[in-house]
């Protein structure tokens, strides 16, 4: 990747702040714009929503802004009316985007942005909590290293090949590999799965960071809630935002599915979140 590098920064955001440091660590001084004080013009934010390839509300902020006062969840507000309130109201546009010449991205996570940049000079970077940055590599669901490593730990793998699953295999910017996870799609539901951290990588935050990059791939591809059958106690997921919920709240196409039905026991634990950027 060559060229200029901007992001639309807000100073007071964790994220935004990791995001920006990850920039300069890979030896970049990227344009920063400050956007709650000098906001994107019309033209401008319409064509990063459309680089970004995402509808205009997984664009916008809820938390900490006038989301709900203004009343814009009522599903019948149309892309241009939502855009409209965002250049009246900059608070509404969430942040960092990242714009570079390979593309432009919400880096929500913070990693997002190492799909934006060169291959980093350091060894392991990190964020601000101390976690490392955590790089995604598609994985296909017969990799023998995969497939081993989840039955050890007593996951599923029957169902691996069938359609409508996708697996990662995570590593951090110094290339050591950390873990796997997947998820499966079925309409904007996503059923988070097969999150692993290797042994010897537990204790960094790593399982955190893997959840979030798997929830936010998920959104990307159209979910909009996320759910997980659990036989543990559930506390590390009670932690990435997911509730416990009786299964005959669940949706149809979740109790349908093959974790359901035949390979997670009954008395294996149902959880869900929202998910959103």
């Amino acid at each position: 990747m060559s060229g200029p590098v901007t992001i639309y920064h807000n100073p007071d955001c964790g994220t935004s702040r990791n995001t920006l440091a990850l920039i300069r660590a890979c030896g970049i001084e990227p344009t920063v714009i400050e956007y709650l004080k000098d906001p994107p013009d019309r033209a401008t934010l319409t064509s990063l929503i459309a680089r970004m390839g995402l509808g205009v509300r997984a664009v916008m902020r809820a938390k900490g802004t006038p989301y709900q006062e203004l009343g814009l969840d009522a599903p019948e507000l149309d892309e241009a009316t939502l855009i409209e309130h965002m250049l009246r109201h900059p608070i509404l546009i969430n942040r960092p985007i990242v714009e570079t010449a390979a593309g432009v991205r919400l880096c929500r996570p913070s990693d997002l942005v190492m799909e934006l940049l060169p291959a980093p000079k350091s060894a392991e970077l990190r964020k601000s909590d101390g976690s490392p940055v955590l790089l995604a590599t598609p994985l296909a669901p017969d990799d023998s290293a995969f497939v081993a490593a989840l039955q050890e730990a007593g996951l599923a793998t029957d169902d691996l090949a069938e359609p409508g699953r996708d697996f990662l295999a995570f590593s951090t910017t110094a290339a050591e590999p950390v873990g796997y996870g997947g998820y499966e799609l079925h309409g904007g539901h996503m059923l988070l799965r097969s999150v692993l951290v290797h042994p010897a990588a537990r204790g960094r935050g790593i399982g955190a960071g893997i959840v979030a990059l798997l929830l936010r791939r998920a959104l990307d591809a159209g979910a909009r809630q996320a759910w997980l059958l659990t036989t543990g106690p559930g506390h590390f997921f009670e932690r990435c935002g997911f509730r416990p919920i009786p299964r005959g709240e669940a949706p149809a196409a979740i109790l349908g599915t093959a974790q359901a039905t035949r390979l997670c026991p009954g008395t294996a634990t149902l959880m869900t979140r929202a998910i959103s950027p």
